[in-house]
């Protein structure tokens, strides 16, 4: 079973190089095309002539709002806004990808995080210490792809209509100064900023309490604009989104105990206050 996971993880990561490649050689065609050199195309895109060759040799995940611009320059006709979804999800790691695709619908957003920051709550400068850490070492180009790809997530805070958005934390994760004091710092500033937000609600369990549901293991629960209620679980790179109500509906459950347990939202951020005014 391992060596069969290996094998579809190892042909998913090819299928997103593959889309990223595909992506890139339409780019360059309608370029041409149009008579406009790698130069002339950065210069009306806001993009150098470098990242473009990277674009066109899919080396580098262009951004949606590249892929709308490029394809009104280029007077493409839609082909390349036809391939925006899948370039997109070319930018998470395999074992992720479907998690991104629903997160993108969803509604409601409930997560519990154990190890760091939950990734649609953390900073540019933490999400990269995160994947700086990653075992095994990750190529520079693949830590900024990453790392863009969770700042794109947060769109999901600007979202209209907005979603209801929580999130139980492990105070032991707020202790740990991931990429050092300064980004820590900002780290902490961002939650207190986004946990005051009217649909976000931000609790921390803290490591005082006797009784704690969620020992198990973090996860996610999620509810689509279609009403489907899914939850994803994700240990060393080895995921699985559960659809099965069973198995949602006992998450579920998990997570309701948590929210019980740990403190309130303005407990927490008061919590949050206090540790960054002890250092």
């Amino acid at each position: 079973m391992e060596e069969q996971r290996q094998q579809v993880d190892g042909w998913e990561q090819e299928a997103g190089a593959g889309i990223l490649h595909v992506f890139g050689r339409q780019l360059k065609l309608c370029r041409e095309r149009a008579g406009l050199d790698r130069a002339e195309l950065g210069s009306r895109a806001g993009y150098s002539a470098s990242t473009i060759a990277s674009f066109e040799q899919g080396r580098r995940i262009p951004p949606p709002k590249f892929i709308d611009n490029a394809d009104e320059l280029l007077d493409a006709g839609g082909l390349l806004k036809a391939g925006k979804e899948e370039v997109a999800r070319a930018q998470y790691p395999a074992f992720f990808r479907d998690a991104a695709r629903l997160e993108a619908q969803a509604i409601e957003l409930h997560v519990y995080g154990t190890r760091a920051v939950p990734g649609v709550l953390q900073t540019e400068e933490y999400a990269r210490a995160v994947c700086v850490m990653w075992r095994p070492l990750l190529d520079a180009e693949v830590i900024e792809q990453r790392v863009a790809a969770r700042m794109a997530r947060k769109d999901i805070f600007a979202r209209r209509p907005a979603p209801h958005l929580t999130f139980v934390i492990d105070e032991g994760v707020l202790h740990r100064p991931l990429g050092g004091e300064a980004v820590w710092r900002g780290q902490m500033e961002h939650l207190l900023l986004t946990g005051e937000q009217r649909n976000v609600e931000l609790q921390v369990m803290p490591l005082s309490r006797k009784e704690h549901a969620g020992l198990a293991g973090p996860f996610t629960l999620m509810e689509t604009k279609d009403e489907r209620r899914i939850a994803y679980t994700e240990v060393q790179g080895d995921s699985h989104v559960h659809t099965e109500r069973g198995k949602v509906r006992e998450l579920e459950a998990v997570y309701g105990s948590l929210r019980a347990q740990a403190l309130t939202p303005v407990e927490s951020l008061s919590l949050i206050e206090k540790l960054l005014g002890e250092r």
